[in-house]
């Protein structure tokens, strides 16, 4: 007999400890029979104002992430799900992707899939049937350009816009406003954009990126909404889920 309550599929997430939206957008997004259970990252809620402050960020995620699975795995999950988009591009090339879920899996010790940004960031655009030329929006700061740029130039995407939000450390990502999010996306559209990416797993953008779509008339692909979405289809699961961009409705 399997659990009660996620009769469908059990979704081990890792994310780090400062970060406040991957589980509520995570659970709104839930279909019924699938459960989210997440482990945390431990990193301290530092300040970061330059790009050395924000490697150094990242770094100390990347050393807490094993511990991570480790506790998540108890749970025994049928997916593993990386709640920080950061880190799964921080190696700058596919490969390096690659090479991150390899090891995620290998630390749970089971046969299991794994979902992460750099994978399901391009999936969702290819879903879409997007074109090349793409804008993007997170809360970083400029050194993650070359991770980001190197991943998606190899899939064959130009970014021709990044909007850098630079918050103030991890909590802060979400201390703003929908209006701050919309001129965001505005701020990057253009008649040379034929996507917008939303990356930072802690930017609360799922239901703004749905509303975003309708009025700027594109593929909106929202990092959470992304990765949920990855590991829904991954393990087999197609409802429609209202709300979330057309990605959950429509692929």
């Amino acid at each position: 007999m399997g659990d009660y309550l996620a009769w469908r599929a059990k979704f081990g997430v890792v994310t780090p400890s400062t970060n406040t939206v991957v589980q509520p957008e995570y659970d709104d997004m839930r279909p019924a029979g699938v459960t989210n259970h997440l482990a945390r990252i431990h990193i301290p809620d530092m300040r970061i104002e330059s790009n050395e402050d924000f490697e150094s960020l990242i770094a100390r995620i990347d050393a807490d992430l094993d511990n991570a699975i480790d506790r998540v795995m108890t749970c025994k999950p049928d997916h593993l799900i990386l709640g920080i988009s950061a880190l799964s591009v921080w190696g700058g090339s596919v490969a390096a992707g690659a090479a991150l879920k390899e090891r995620m899996r290998r630390r749970a010790g089971a046969a299991i899939g794994v979902s992460h940004a750099a994978e399901a960031v391009p999936a969702a655009l290819r879903a879409y049937g997007a074109g090349r030329r793409i804008a993007v929006v997170e809360p970083y700061y400029p050194t993650v350009e070359p991770r980001l740029g190197g991943v998606f130039r190899e899939l064959g995407y130009d970014i021709v816009r990044y909007r850098h939000l630079k918050g103030r450390s991890p909590v802060t990502y979400t201390h703003l406003g929908a209006r701050d999010m919309i001129e965001a996306l505005k701020g990057i559209d253009g008649d040379d954009v034929e996507a917008i990416v939303q990356f930072g797993a802690n930017l609360p953008m799922a239901r703004i990126a749905g509303e975003a779509e309708r009025w700027l008339g594109k593929p909106v692909v929202s990092v959470n909404v992304a990765t949920y979405w990855h590991a829904l289809r991954a393990c087999g699961i197609t409802d429609r889920i209202e709300g979330f961009t057309r990605l959950l409705t429509e692929f």
